[in-house]
């Protein structure tokens, strides 16, 4: 037995390279899982912004397809002898009148979905922002830990 003091109480260099290897798996393993957390989260929030900004162009291809529409009765409208209107089509609005309306406010309704989609997409990032900074972190105190 070997009577210093030092041999009992601190453990063997290979012990301690083994614990801080051990550590680091860890860590890593727990910054994967944190990572792997995230992207899901902002995967979702993609879906539904995605969703949101689907939903809109659709409903601006539809207003832009009635809206169109109305310019095709218009100029039908516009050629039909000033008379023969009123006499022709007994409703109190033309059919061009009618495109347009409707097309306007699904041109509106469009608008606010694809506005409110592009706010949801400026809301986040789908990059895992805060692994990135953890694991940049790490690495700065691994690199400082290592030069010493």
């Amino acid at each position: 037995m070997s009577n210093d003091p030092r041999s009992a109480v601190e453990p063997g260099m290979t012990s301690l390279i083994g614990g801080i290897i051990s550590d680091l798996g860890d860590l890593i393993r727990q910054e994967i899982r944190f990572a792997k957390a995230e992207v899901k989260v902002d995967f979702g929030k993609t879906k539904a912004a995605a969703a949101a900004l689907g939903m809109g162009v659709g409903a601006a291809s539809v207003a832009g397809l009635l809206l169109l529409w109305m310019l095709v009765h218009l100029l039908h409208w516009l050629t039909i002898p000033e008379p023969a209107r009123s006499a022709q089509d007994p409703a109190s609005l033309p059919l061009w009148a009618c495109f347009g309306i409707v097309g306007g406010v699904i041109a509106v309704v469009a608008a606010f979905l694809v506005a409110g989609a592009i706010a949801k997409f400026k809301s986040f990032n789908p990059l895992p922002d805060e692994t990135a900074k953890s694991l940049e972190e790490n690495v700065k105190w691994i690199a400082n830990a290592s030069s010493k």
